[in-house]
């Protein structure tokens, strides 16, 4: 007979074996989780049907892992009604709840209740003996998907995976056209800062799964996009588009967000402000639209300084910036940043920018947010303050953090810049502080 230390073990080392988000590896800065939060909340509950189970389970975990275990429980009892009645079978119980089962193990285990553990554990495997993977020694493509699903919400390196996982998912089962749309997504959205075009064969793929799932607007976008890049005229196209994507419900999902990148890209930088509005005017108290209207001003602000930009203009990006840091308390500080460089920009308020960078570098921020301040901060005090020392300081500050960012890449890029030059008489300071940095 095991003694109870034995029990432990025997249960600890079941629990490492399961797939499930508790063993994917996400354990990320408390910003960063804030952000995937707000993110989720913004997909809505009609627009993301398909995916709501994975949704519910991805918040559950997202709870948890900032001390919310009675938030964590509820939105894993959440994902797996959802699950239930999305697949609509005959049974209530599926491959697709082997995830659900497998959090809730690991939430009852971190909560002191073994019991309730084992008995979720020996619902995982009995899902697993009942549904077994089509492939020996492989997992079942279901949760190959929702893996797959998970790993796009987080770096462009998990996007990659998540491809892979999807392919692999596909190729077990090819009848999920939603799928092949995310498998699109992710191949997409992990290569679209390497290059400005989009490879042909990548092309082809993205138009037979934009065919196979014709609802899907946001894919609908890209591949516009995609085309555009390609030197193709979508400008038509775009616009009708768009008179699709106003009627549906609001959601990150929709496609609203690369659609009026097309606009700002390849039809009119006004045109995309009308749509924006367009949508405001639809819904007016939809924060994620008041995001996207945010970006559009700011862009038109920063983009077309050649074009004079009319006070009202300015006003009204501020003011939507200032709505948006309101109702995204917690993920709020790409806004913040957004807000002072329209600031600046525009000669509204140049104290005001410098306002919101005291308090930022004031504040409590992980590593990957200093990187991000430190970087726009040096950029603020060269362009509008004329500080050329202070500016360096803090791009040496943003890439003394060893954490690999575009915004630590892009100082060093900088500070090398400075370097080479030879003008600057802090170029000795600056060469021996990259040899320092062992690049």
């Amino acid at each position: 007979m095991m003694s109870s230390a034995q029990r432990e073990s025997v249960l600890e080392a079941k629990l490492e074996a399961l797939q499930c988000h508790f063993t994917w590896d996400l354990d990320f800065s408390r910003s960063k989780l804030l952000r995937i939060r707000d993110k989720l909340q913004d997909i809505g509950t009609e627009e993301g049907y398909s995916w709501l189970g994975h949704i519910y389970n991805l918040q559950g975990h997202i709870h948890f892992q900032l001390g919310c275990t009675t938030g964590a429980r509820r939105f894993f009892s959440r994902a797996a009604e959802a699950f239930r009645q999305i697949r609509n079978t005959v049974t209530d119980e599926g491959p697709w709840l082997v995830v659900n089962y497998s959090n809730l193990a690991w939430l009852n285990y971190h909560e002191g209740e073994r019991a309730e553990s084992q008995a979720c554990l020996l619902k995982v495997e009995a899902l697993m003996r009942e549904y077994p993977s089509p492939w020996q020694g492989e997992l079942h493509p279901e949760v190959y998907a929702e893996k797959a699903w998970t790993l796009m919400k987080y770096s462009r390196d998990h996007k990659l995976l998540a491809a892979d996982y999807f392919h692999t998912a596909i190729r077990m089962q090819p009848d999920m056209k939603e799928w092949q749309t995310s498998h699109m997504l992710a191949v997409v959205n992990a290569f679209k800062h390497s290059n400005n075009k989009v490879r042909a064969d990548i092309l082809d793929k993205m138009k037979i799964a934009k065919d196979h799932d014709p609802e899907n607007l946001y894919l609908a976008a890209l591949y516009l996009e995609a085309c555009a890049t390609n030197e193709q005229n979508i400008v038509e196209e775009a616009r009708a588009l768009a008179h699709r994507v106003l009627i549906k419900p609001v959601s990150s999902y929709s496609g609203i967000k690369p659609l009026l990148r097309l606009y700002r890209t390849y039809v009119s930088m006004d045109e995309a402000i009308d749509l924006a509005e367009g949508a405001l005017e639809r819904h007016p108290d939809e924060r994620y639209l008041k995001k996207c209207a945010a970006v559009c001003y700011k862009m038109r602000i920063l983009l077309h300084r050649d074009t004079p930009v009319e006070r009202s203009m300015v006003e009204r990006a501020i003011s939507l910036y200032r709505e948006v840091i309101s109702l995204y308390p917690d993920s709020s500080l790409k806004s913040k940043i957004s807000l002072a460089t329209i600031y600046a920009h525009s000669n509204h308020s140049p104290t005001a920018a410098e306002q919101i960078y005291k308090k930022l570098l004031d504040s409590d921020m992980d590593a990957k947010a200093a990187q991000m301040v430190y970087n726009f901060y040096a950029k603020h005090l060269h362009l509008f303050q004329k500080e050329s020392y202070r500016s360096i300081e803090f791009h040496m500050r943003a890439a003394a953090i060893p954490q690999l960012s575009f915004f630590r890449e892009n100082s060093i890029s900088i500070l090398e810049r400075i370097r080479d030059r030879n003008r600057n008489r802090m170029c000795g300071e600056i060469a021996e502080f990259l040899a320092e940095l062992k690049l």
